[in-house]
């Protein structure tokens, strides 16, 4: 049965040159038995330290770390019952496959024959039964993962931590290699946290995301909800691409939507009913590409010029330059037959106002 994990406001501290700084600051976190949880965020924003701490290999500077209701915060490593995958595999290049994996298992004095078992399900659950006698450098290394992985199921963990486990592999192998790893975690209801810096990465196998920034969690959720309704413009410009439009609120019509003025044209958009928005104040439009609709009609919700055109095979990618000045970029499919804007051409900009995101000031 899977575990419940709970982050307690967990900070960590560290003296550089003299200097306090908080690495990580306050994240509160309940992650759901059998769920797959991802930190996501650049390089520095904490998330390693974080997995860290769960794992045991870091103390926090406060707080506290449940899992399956027992505190665990100055437990040791290998008294969590928790599993991590490391980024460079950590695989004994001169023991064989079933040896790696077994490794574990040996440490643990179990029987032989036990042994020999739980490896060959191992191998099994990841698709590379029959390579037992095999050294690692005589797989590839979308086999390798495997293993590690494999190395750590074996062991029955509570908790699987992952920290940029695909960072080594290819574009395509990456893609094959998340679906494999969504499909083993969900099988078998594990609950997992994924460290990851690629957006991609966390949408497409998350079912919730963390994104951090500066050691501060700055928002929780689906990745629906974190793409289609952002909370900052941190997260906003993060995850996927975005057009941030800098304008002012001209007034609020409801507890959703709003009107903004964006250089002489005045446009409805979609506000966060919990935030408390003032007339006149500056505000920013998000506006995901993909949303726009370019139009040569008038009938447009904004005008502008095309001041780029590429062609990437299945879109027309489009940079239109508005009157005051702002920059969108518009991704459009493309098909037999789809109209092509050239640069330089006047167009006409339409989308949905329930597909932008208002938030308070400016990047």
């Amino acid at each position: 049965m899977s575990v419940e994990l709970h982050l307690q406001n967990i900070t960590k501290t560290f003296i550089k040159d003299g200097v306090k700084f908080d690495a990580v600051e306050k994240v509160d976190l309940k992650i759901n038995g059998g769920e797959l949880l991802t930190f996501l965020g650049p390089s520095g924003c904490g998330k390693t330290t974080t997995l860290r701490m769960v794992a045991g290999f870091e103390t926090p500077t406060s707080g506290s770390i449940f899992i399956d209701g027992r505190d665990v915060t100055n437990v040791m490593v290998n008294k969590r019952e928790i599993g991590f995958v490391f980024q460079n595999y950590a695989l004994f290049p001169h023991m064989t496959i079933g040896d790696n994996v077994g490794y574990g298992l040996k440490m643990r004095s179990e029987a032989t024959p036990d042994i020999m078992r739980k490896v060959g399900e191992a191998l099994e659950m990841v698709g590379l039964s029959g390579t037992e006698k095999r050294l690692p450098n005589q797989l590839s290394g979308g086999e390798q993962q495997r293993v590690a992985l494999a190395r750590v199921l074996v062991m029955k963990p509570k908790v699987l931590l992952m920290d940029e486990p695909l960072s080594n592999l290819d574009a395509k192998l990456r893609i094959h290699m998340r679906t494999e790893k969504r499909n083993i975690q969900k099988q078998l209801d594990i609950t997992c946290l994924y460290v990851t810096h690629d957006q991609k990465e966390a949408l497409t196998m998350a079912d919730r995301i963390m994104v951090m920034h500066k050691g501060k969690v700055e928002q929780i959720g689906t990745p629906f909800d974190i793409y289609t309704h952002p909370r900052t413009l941190f997260v906003a410009d993060f995850i996927g691409q975005a057009n941030v439009l800098a304008g002012t609120l001209e007034s609020r019509e409801s507890a959703v939507i709003g009107s903004i003025r964006i250089g002489d044209r005045v446009i409805p958009g979609k506000l966060i009913a919990e935030e408390n928005y003032t007339a006149g104040e500056r505000v920013s439009l998000i506006l995901r590409p993909e949303a726009v609709t370019l139009s040569a009609k008038e009938d447009g919700v904004l005008s502008g010029t095309v001041s780029s055109a590429v062609f990437s095979g299945d879109r027309m990618e489009y940079m239109v330059r508005l009157s005051n000045g702002q920059e969108v970029s518009v991704m459009e499919n493309f098909f037999p037959g789809a109209e092509i804007y050239s640069t330089g051409q006047q167009v006409q900009l339409t989308f949905d106002p329930r597909l932008t995101v208002v938030l308070p000031g400016e990047r």
